[in-house]
């Protein structure tokens, strides 16, 4: 897609930064935006990267869905769009490298389904998050999925049907973000993070993510039936082996992925 309206890409060594630019309309996800996205992560996706932030500027992550996009579509193209936005979150997910959230404002409705959906995520302490369509009109049934698989069932009710913000230090305890951190050290306290996160075999790593989304949710057997087999299978791979070896030999490994 080239250069985009709503976001703009960086890579910065083995990371690519991801930036919603469109603080004027709170981030919020259009249409455009959406495929924006959507675009720039398949394209991170392919590249060697082995780390993508996603953050923005301005005074939200993202506001959520477009009401202005919304409200001027029938049925069919509301359903269209949260398709292209389940779209996107699923590329998330399914994207090999590490996706880490900064967030550094507040996140409502599908922008806190993006921060739940990313692999991990960083708050700085201003920042907040919320599921405001149970006080609305229109309720975050969409938003609602990642985040019951990130906070559990009592808390998401709360969320959901309150639409009351949480503020970052109870989102982390909640489980929503990894970290709530002072705002001047939210960068590096993405960074390192990412850094943990992303040291190793990059392909063991992307495999490893991506096992671990198909085996979560599903019962106890179906997931070890599933993990037993990508395990057996990539103990056979040369990161593997390194690992094994440098292991055993006493020495660093050498990572030729």
């Amino acid at each position: 897609m080239g250069l985009y309206e709503n976001l703009t890409v960086e890579h910065d060594g083995d990371t690519v930064r991801i930036t919603m630019n469109r603080p004027e309309r709170r981030n919020a996800l259009s249409e455009g935006h959406l495929r924006e996205l959507l675009d720039a992560f398949e394209t991170a996706g392919r590249s060697d990267a082995t780390g993508i932030v996603l953050a923005a500027e301005g005074k939200a992550f993202s506001a959520g869905h477009d009401f202005a996009d919304v409200s001027s579509r029938d049925l069919a193209g509301v359903r269209d769009l949260l398709k292209l936005c389940t779209k996107v979150m699923n590329t998330i997910q399914e994207v090999p490298q590490v996706v880490i959230a900064r967030v550094q404002a507040i996140a409502t409705a599908a922008g806190c389904q993006l921060v739940a959906t990313c692999d991990l995520a960083v708050a700085a302490e201003s920042a907040g998050f919320a599921l405001p369509g149970g006080k609305g009109g229109w309720f975050c049934h969409t938003p609602a999925v990642p985040v019951a698989r990130n906070v559990g069932r009592k808390r998401l009710m709360e969320l959901a049907l309150t639409g009351d913000a949480i503020d970052a230090a109870t989102a982390a305890d909640w489980g929503l973000v990894n970290y709530a951190v002072p705002d001047a050290e939210l960068d590096r306290a993405v960074e390192d993070l990412l850094a943990r996160a992303t040291r190793g075999s990059r392909f063991g790593k992307g495999v490893g993510k991506q096992t671990l989304y198909a085996q979560l949710d599903r019962p106890e057997a179906d997931a070890y039936a599933i993990a037993v087999e990508v395990m057996a299978s990539l103990s056979q791979s040369p990161g593997a082996r390194e690992g094994m070896a440098s292991f055993l030999e006493k020495r660093p490994a050498v990572w030729t992925d």
